[in-house]
């Protein structure tokens, strides 16, 4: 039997709840990261081949750690909403023109 949870708290329900979900996000979070850093390793080779940043993978690395963060940012009780899929894939923000110059850091 649940009782009520005072105004403004979360029920017991809600708390296993969000623990559910907290594993399935740090599941969904540990394969992203696993992911961003394949994708950094084919845009390297990617760049030595073509001189150039492949905007395709610039594109959707850049939503992906958008993805990651709003993850992070659930995990740690930040904010209660939920990422994708609960919410639209986040924009990757990076411009569909041309790549900015790759310059050595200085």
């Amino acid at each position: 039997m649940e009782t009520k949870a005072p105004e403004g708290k979360p029920t017991t329900r809600d708390v296993w709840m969000r623990g559910l979900f907290t594993l399935l996000f740090m599941i969904g979070f540990a394969v992203g990261v696993w992911l961003l850093n394949l994708l950094a390793i084919v845009q390297f080779v990617w760049l030595l081949a073509a001189r150039e940043p492949n905007l395709f993978i610039a594109r959707f690395g850049s939503s992906l750690s958008i993805w990651l963060t709003e993850i992070g940012r659930f995990l740690i009780c930040a904010t209660n909403a939920m990422p994708f899929p609960w919410r639209p894939w986040p924009d990757s923000g990076v411009d569909s023109g041309a790549a900015p110059p790759i310059t050595a850091p200085s």
